[in-house]
């Protein structure tokens, strides 16, 4: 085309019709035809590809599931670290078992000389031998249950997530899960001189957009469970590989 071409001006009309519809001498261009729609389509697989997965990771994968059959790991996470609680927070279960226990055996023993200084006859002695008993079996299964619900709270580090285990009570029983990708802020906590002896205490996730904040107890030298932690997120979202250390705690 050439550049010095001018464009047309549109064509004026001549005249009116008596319904003051424009007349031109010569009709107007007919208006260029708008291109047709085009559709693509596309197809998928009816299969999902599947993930190409190491064997290394395959390896810490099945020893992870090993260790941990009740965790749903996907076929390409394994388990980076597993924190369980501090036995100090049993300390208070079993004071108060024991204490208990020793009540009873007390009063079992000595019930001859309670009798005769209150002037109790000592025909109920059996029944008081046998209730001891009963009583002494029940603080040791509720003593049990409450160090199996303290221990059953546990929390694990994969190379993909966070996964938090909640156990209240015998029969209550939830579980957590936050992406490392999600984790914007890890942190410990200890207070006290006894925690600092002990070298426990608690560690705190926080998550983006929900701002959900996580808290798990009695955590076992906190420090180093927060460093890992840390160098996990930093590497997943650096979409480096999720490195382990030599063997996962699990005490």
């Amino acid at each position: 085309m050439d550049n010095n071409t001018q464009p047309q001006d549109p064509p004026k009309p001549v005249a009116y019709d008596p319904e003051g519809n424009p007349l031109y001498a010569t009709p107007p261009p007919a208006p260029a035809a708008a291109a047709p729609t085009q559709y693509v389509h596309m197809s998928r697989a009816v299969e999902p590809v599947e993930v190409r997965i190491s064997p290394e990771v395959k390896r810490r994968h099945d020893e992870s599931l090993e260790a941990f059959p009740s965790l749903n790991l996907s076929d390409h996470e394994y388990i980076v670290s597993a924190i369980r609680r501090h036995p100090a927070g049993m300390w208070f279960t079993v004071i108060i078992t024991a204490l208990a226990i020793s009540v009873i055996f007390g009063m079992m023993m000595n019930f001859p000389l309670i009798a005769e200084v209150l002037g109790i006859s000592m025909n109920g002695y059996g029944l008081v031998i046998l209730m001891g008993v009963l009583l002494t079996i029940l603080f040791l299964i509720g003593g049990y249950a409450a160090i199996w619900v303290y221990m059953s709270n546990r929390f694990f580090l994969t190379n993909e997530s966070v996964i938090q285990e909640i156990q209240t009570s015998l029969f209550s029983r939830k579980e957590q899960t936050v992406s490392l990708l999600n984790i914007e802020d890890a942190s410990f906590d200890q207070k006290g001189p006894i925690q600092a002896m002990l070298n426990y205490g608690s560690i705190r996730l926080s998550t983006e957009g929900d701002e959900t904040t996580y808290l798990f107890d009695y955590v076992s030298n906190p420090k180093q469970a927060i460093a890992i932690l840390n160098n996990a997120v930093e590497a997943f979202k650096n979409g480096r590989r999720v490195d382990m250390p030599d063997s996962f705690n699990d005490d």
